[in-house]
């Protein structure tokens, strides 16, 4: 029997031994005291990133196929199963208690499949900043959106799992999912293999949806906050408005820029030709 806000009923899921032994109060109060530990691994990873750029100016570009190719598909296939284990959950709750619990519930920091998968999501918020690493030692072109990305979702992930904030479910299974797909993505092009532009395309659509999700839960958090069965704070939903907005408008930038703009311009190339 799983308990959801004070109701019981049975959860027709199996949950593997390590997922059950998992130690959520635990993980829960750490993260209360050390929280504000992700303000460190920012700043210090805002100064290896710009150093490191600094650093490689004057030298060649590193081939890292092959670390690039491990990286890629550990965090491809924790994605995966991240997006299984809390997707399968998210199903349950949504056919057994409604779309509304599914935003209001807390269970997904305390339930016996997706705790760990809760804890694991926000832990992974810090080893995912090596991404960058890749970029700057290859002498790539780095963008705003990717640096400020990695920053403000550790943040944001670090400061609610402390609070277990309304609307973590949804936020973790569309960013399980979306990851699943983008690393998988990166590592097929770090192999060397040809992927269809379509497949770039669907990536970059589902980021922008997965922002405008975002925006709609945290618009309903505080909605529903008011009747007192939402948990949230003010200052929270404040934050991951301002933040889904951004990444919104600067995902929906990317998107034009690189599609549209982008295939405007080489269709009039073709035409001049």
């Amino acid at each position: 029997m799983l308990q959801v806000n004070g109701t019981d009923f049975h959860l027709p899921l199996s949950e593997y031994s390590f997922e059950r032994r998992f130690d959520e109060r635990g993980a829960i109060e750490w993260m209360q005291a050390n929280w504000s530990k992700s303000f460190v691994f920012s700043a210090l990873y805002a100064a290896l990133v710009f150093g490191g750029q600094h650093y490689m100016k004057p030298r060649p570009k590193m081939n890292l196929r092959r670390p690039l190719v491990l990286w890629s598909l550990s965090l491809a296939l924790f994605s995966i199963v991240g997006a299984v284990r809390t997707g399968s959950y998210m199903i349950h709750i949504l056919s057994s208690s409604g779309f509304r619990q599914s935003i209001c519930d807390q269970s997904f920091y305390s339930g016996p499949v997706s705790k760990f998968w809760a804890y694991a999501f926000v832990l992974s918020k810090a080893p995912e900043l090596g991404d960058t690493a890749f970029v700057v030692l290859r002498k790539q072109k780095l963008l705003f959106l990717h640096w400020y990305h990695h920053i403000t979702v550790l943040l944001y992930s670090w400061y609610s799992y402390k609070d277990m904030v309304a609307g973590g479910g949804w936020f973790m299974t569309m960013n399980y999912a979306v990851h699943a797909l983008m690393y998988s993505y990166y590592a097929l092009r770090a192999a060397g293999l040809r992927v269809p532009r379509p497949f770039a395309v669907l990536i970059t659509s589902a980021q922008i949806s997965q922002m405008a999700m975002g925006l709609t839960v945290s618009g309903l958090v505080y909605r529903w906050m008011q009747a007192g069965d939402c948990p949230s704070h003010i200052d929270n939903i404040a934050w991951a408005a301002l933040m889904y907005l951004s990444y919104l408008l600067l995902f929906s930038n990317f998107f034009y820029q690189t599609y549209l703009r982008r295939r405007g311009a080489e269709a009039k190339t073709s035409k001049t030709d």
